[in-house]
């Protein structure tokens, strides 16, 4: 599997992940992330991903983590501000972001940003 590929696989777990954040996936998100992935040049890798994710019933936390660690593996990407964007619309959809969601959210912004910010301050410049 081609690296960029995997990335988007990831999305669908890190989409997985706030829908479920609130304890249940609403129809609703569903149906949003149908709406948006209809037409993403990936959307199908996604969707796959995150139904997998949901007949498997991942401990979030586990499927939170393993996001994490592929998408710092991967290294900066421009796509992480489309992953932002794409897990708010589907948390926004279900009577708005709770606080479990928005807290996935913001982590998922600040995890990778620390841990890149390590990786330059070690010295490892193994991103370009």
């Amino acid at each position: 599997m081609k690296p960029k590929e995997k990335l988007y696989e990831t999305l669908g777990e890190l989409i997985y992940a706030i829908a479920i954040a609130d304890g249940v996936i609403q129809p609703s998100e569903i149906q949003k992330l149908e709406e948006i992935l209809k037409y993403h040049e990936w959307g199908s890798q996604i969707k796959w991903s995150f139904d997998y994710e949901t007949k498997k019933t991942p401990d979030l936390e586990k499927i939170y983590s393993k996001v994490i660690n592929y998408c710092h593996s991967y290294g900066p990407a421009p796509e992480y501000e489309e992953f932002i964007d794409i897990i708010r619309n589907i948390a926004e959809i279900s009577d708005g972001i709770d606080d479990n969601e928005q807290k996935v959210i913001a982590n998922f912004s600040k995890d990778l940003i620390e841990r890149f910010k390590a990786d330059l301050e070690r010295g490892e410049n193994r991103y370009q």
